[in-house]
């Protein structure tokens, strides 16, 4: 029992594979079960899934089981990963906390900033450990990015874009579904959260999967900074960029390119009109993978940093209130 008062198992020895169990076995579900398979010192010990093809996924010494609390509450797990609709984060990852069980979640961390700042609560209450998966904070290219970034001075804007054609879900938003990567990127840079935040919807209509839209988020940081953030579920094809600009350059983060992280020098006289680019060498290991690695290390570590968690609770609140701006 440790000093908070929560009983910590013991984590699986170092020489043997971590074991895992996953709760949600749709699109990204099965991202992290394909990944898992190929990584050394992880395995997937437990799957809970409604999904009747599950058992042909994962191996046949994982146990499946439709009652997610089952994963959530186990004692033989070393964590718990969950990637189910996030309307249902907040439960499960609590549940799984309570237990004593480190957790991954998906992106949005919930879909209730009061629900968020709940499971911080308790999470640091019980001593226990939660890592958001803003999955593009574990790229390399985003690494390489932060380091350029504090050689370069303080960044002076930020223009973003993300999006392409769906999903179209009914649970979560264009606003939801993408917005928590851009808003979570721009923090994370900055080291804060805007000081106001706005959205717009500058496209709308209806398609045979679903509601498209297009919106326009604009977020003031103060001290002069500013982020202008497009995302949409219309567009032909995928767009992940990101520009940070500084004084006499800009930093620009391409997920959908070879070249991921490319330095441009601004045009004489321009603050943002971007020079013949200079790419910038980065590791090309998966992001899956790093984001897998952070969790599996923060296990053998006893990890209770709540970093993750903290600003997954503040990527929350302003999604938050630029839907606020978005009904009003």
């Amino acid at each position: 029992m440790d000093r908070q008062g929560v009983c910590r198992r013991n984590v699986t020895s170092s020489n043997q594979n971590l074991k895992l169990g996953l709760i949600g076995a749709g699109p990204w579900g099965r991202n992290f079960i394909h990944t898992i398979k190929e990584m050394d010192g992880v395995g997937l010990t437990r799957l809970a899934s409604a999904n009747p093809e599950s058992a042909s996924l994962v191996d046949g010494d994982c146990e499946i089981t439709t009652d997610w609390l089952e994963v959530a509450i186990a004692a033989d797990l070393d964590g718990v990963i969950v990637a189910t609709p996030p309307f249902t984060h907040a439960e499960i990852a609590t549940r799984a906390v309570l237990a004593g069980n480190p957790v991954l979640v998906e992106k949005p961390l919930t879909l209730d900033p009061g629900e968020a700042r709940e499971l911080l609560n308790i999470t640091e209450a019980e001593g226990g450990f939660v890592l958001v998966d803003h999955i593009h904070l574990f790229s390399s290219a985003w690494e390489v990015l932060k380091r350029e970034a504090e050689a370069l001075g303080p960044v002076c804007a930020i223009v973003s874009e993300a999006g392409r054609w769906g999903p179209f879900r009914e649970d979560a938003g264009v606003l939801w579904d993408w917005g928590p990567h851009d808003v979570a990127m721009c923090c994370d840079l900055l080291g804060r959260p805007p000081e106001t935040v706005q959205a717009v919807v500058s496209e709308s209509r209806q398609t045979p999967e679903g509601l498209g839209e297009t919106l326009k988020l604009e977020a003031d940081f103060g001290r002069g900074v500013s982020a202008g953030i497009v995302l949409s579920n219309l567009l032909d094809g995928h767009r992940r960029y990101f520009r940070a600009y500084f004084n006499d350059c800009a930093l620009v983060y391409d997920d959908t390119s070879p070249e991921k992280l490319v330095r441009h020098p601004l045009l004489e006289g321009s603050k943002d009109k971007l020079g013949p680019g200079e790419p910038l060498p980065v590791n090309d290991e998966m992001q899956m993978n790093r984001l897998i690695r952070t969790f599996g290390d923060a296990i053998r570590e006893g990890s209770r940093d709540s970093a993750s968690l903290r600003l997954g609770v503040s990527v929350v609140e302003i999604l938050t209130r630029a839907q606020q701006t978005l009904d009003n």
